[in-house]
């Protein structure tokens, strides 16, 4: 599982040059198997020993993931710091994780709290999926994020709280997506939809105002009523 593990990281990062950089420098990785073995402890009720080992690897390597959690193979945490992973979190195989990635809870109640991913989900740094939600096969979390609601497969979730736009096509390639530039604009779009309204009613009503805002050739919002 540790080869598997560093075939993952040489596969899903481009920095990456070898299997032997990989195994003493990637500090997601080593998070990953210090939770391997709290698991093991936590399941075996050694629940005192299992925290106290995933506090020691929080300390190592800036990743604090709960003993709890239930985590699927080929799991690639990149960069790694600020991750933090809940008790009742539970992972898919082959997913994703970028740095400052929150799976939180939002109740102090017992029980599933923790979001659930399906496989090849991809979570953008700084991301934050709050509470016993489902992220759909597939999907793709944006950098910074605010999940509250479940996602289906195949979809991209942007924006605070986080839009869910539902891909049009099936991706070809059964490979993560870590496309982070393709991200849509939703409240952008939306607004470009109610100017362009706005226009043809004044276009019918004989009004034509100044300091309208617009988008140019380059996708830059444009207009006279911006002071800056």
């Amino acid at each position: 599982m540790i080869l598997e593990d560093i075939r993952c990281a040489l596969h899903r990062d481009p920095a990456a040059r070898n299997w032997f950089e990989v195994l003493v420098n990637y500090a997601g990785l080593h998070a990953i198997w210090f939770y391997r073995i709290s698991h093991w402890l936590w399941n075996k009720k050694f629940h005192l020993l299992a925290r106290s080992l995933s506090q020691f690897a929080r300390w190592i390597t800036g990743v604090e993931i709960h003993p709890g959690a239930k985590i699927g193979r080929r799991f690639f945490i990149d960069h790694g710091m600020g991750v933090v992973i809940g008790e009742t979190t539970e992972i898919g195989d082959d997913v994703t994780f970028y740095h400052g990635v929150t799976m939180g809870g939002v109740s102090l109640e017992k029980g599933k709290r923790h979001p659930t991913l399906g496989n090849k989900v991809v979570v953008g740094a700084g991301a934050k999926v709050l509470g016993a939600i489902e992220i759909g096969e597939g999907s793709r979390i944006g950098a910074n994020a605010v999940v509250v609601k479940s996602v289906p497969a195949e979809s991209v979730v942007v924006g605070i709280p986080g839009q869910i736009v539902k891909r049009s096509h099936k991706r070809i390639s059964d490979a993560p997506d870590l496309h982070h530039d393709l991200l849509p604009d939703t409240i952008g779009s939306a607004l470009q939809q109610v100017m362009a309204r706005v226009d043809r009613l004044e276009d019918q009503m004989h009004l034509h105002e100044n300091g309208h805002i617009n988008i140019d050739e380059n996708g830059y919002w444009v207009g006279s009523d911006f002071s800056i």
